[in-house]
């Protein structure tokens, strides 16, 4: 018998018995669909978390000096000065206050506003956009004036679209609005991404309690060469400083990385866990072709008795069982798709500031479809084995 005539048969005798077959299959449908919707979530959170620390400037080193004791600090100056000596490596630089207290517009007090100083090469670095005024400017620094630039959450809630002119206080400090900028996040809501200010650096640090500056964000000419910067400012730091524990130094690249490597570990756990039930259905796929080697015990002797030999009777319940968990593969493939488009649905209505898109990669699914054709093989070798050395004249006379 051919191969093709082996296949043609194992169809048949699987749709002779519809629903046997499909309970057979439930647990390789489950397994498959399930490892596919899993996959396909990591996918959907490893682009979201790229694309938010996108937003943020992979490009982008920052820096942290805690200094030496009371003895040695570095200077905006000599920060600045680093970047100029190596201008081949890093692009711009501005120093970043984070200033404490809360926002005060009229008689409503914001509390979940972030307010930081920043120089103004900040907004180029992170390709922020001015939509009214002006951005920020080097006379400000220089002068540490008391002017800022909002996020657009400020100025659609509390200025009616027109915040340019208008004044706010930090911490009991007046700033005048000089500039909006143009929305980052997909929703305007407290504490979010454009509920924000931005004013001078060296103003934030005059009114800070320690009144200098101790963060800094560097851009790079080459983000493949991230961690060769990296390692140039942690060794001119070193060479200031002398201690490894007076700076730290990091970048998104590598908190990207970590945080997919992450969201991998977790999702491998989720597959694995969900991979049990193609067992299960391993399990079940053997069970029933056990069943089905007793119940066909006299068309297995008579097809011995007309010359068939073990290799063809091994044959055609391997494919069999092959061709039952293939088939159950490629139903639980198709589920995984459709579960998977409905749950970006429901995320995205659940979520709407959280765009999430759940997507099964080419990868994934032909692991799913190879494994769940292989549990096949691998659990029908044994009802294949018991059928093809079984005694034609015992199979003959079984009733």
């Amino acid at each position: 018998m051919s191969l093709a005539e082996t296949f043609q048969l194992a169809v048949q005798n699987i749709l002779s018995s519809k629903m046997r077959t499909f309970l057979t299959m439930l647990g390789i449908i489950i397994g498959v669909c399930a490892v596919i919707v899993i996959v396909g979530l990591g996918n959907g959170m490893q682009g979201y978390i790229e694309d938010s620390f996108a937003d943020m400037g992979t490009d982008s080193l920052t820096v942290s000096i805690m200094g030496r004791g009371s003895s040695r600090s570095v200077s905006e100056e000599e920060m600045y000065q680093l970047v100029a000596d190596n201008s081949d490596t890093f692009s711009r630089i501005s120093p970043t206050v984070a200033m404490t207290g809360s926002v005060k517009i009229g008689s409503s007090t914001l509390s979940a506003t972030a307010v930081t100083g920043v120089s103004e090469d900040y907004f180029s670095m992170k390709g922020y956009e001015i939509t009214q005024g002006r951005g920020l400017q080097y006379t400000d620094m220089t002068g540490r004036k008391k002017v800022c630039v909002v996020g657009q959450y400020l100025n659609q809630y509390y200025y009616g679209g027109a915040a340019v002119g208008q004044t706010l206080k930090v911490g009991g400090t007046t700033f005048t609005i000089v500039g909006v900028m143009a929305m980052k996040g997909t929703g305007l809501e407290e504490g979010g991404t454009d509920d924000c200010v931005f004013v001078p650096y060296s103003t934030a640090a005059r009114l800070s309690f320690t009144g200098t500056v101790n963060s800094y964000t560097l851009t790079v000419l080459d983000t493949d060469r991230i961690d060769e910067a990296k390692t140039t400012l942690e060794n001119a730091l070193y060479a200031i400083f002398e201690d490894d524990d007076a700076y730290t130094v990091g970048s998104m690249s590598e908190m990207v990385d970590e945080m997919n490597s992450m969201v991998n570990m977790i999702i491998c756990i989720l597959a694995g866990i969900a991979a049990i039930s193609l067992v299960v259905g391993g399990i079940g796929i053997m069970n029933i072709m056990l069943v089905s080697v007793t119940e066909r015990t006299r068309e297995i002797g008579i097809r011995k008795a007309l010359g068939a030999r073990e290799s063809a009777i091994m044959r055609q319940f391997v494919i069999e069982a092959a061709t039952t968990s293939a088939l159950g593969g490629v139903l639980g493939i198709i589920l995984g798709f459709g579960l998977s488009a409905v749950a970006t649905t429901v995320i995205a209505s659940v979520m709407p500031d959280t765009p999430i898109t759940v997507s099964p990669s080419v990868a994934a699914v032909l692991i799913a479809f190879g494994v769940s054709a292989g549990i096949g093989i691998a659990f029908g070798y044994l009802p294949a084995k018991k059928a093809a050395v079984l005694n034609p004249i015992d199979a003959l006379r079984y009733d």
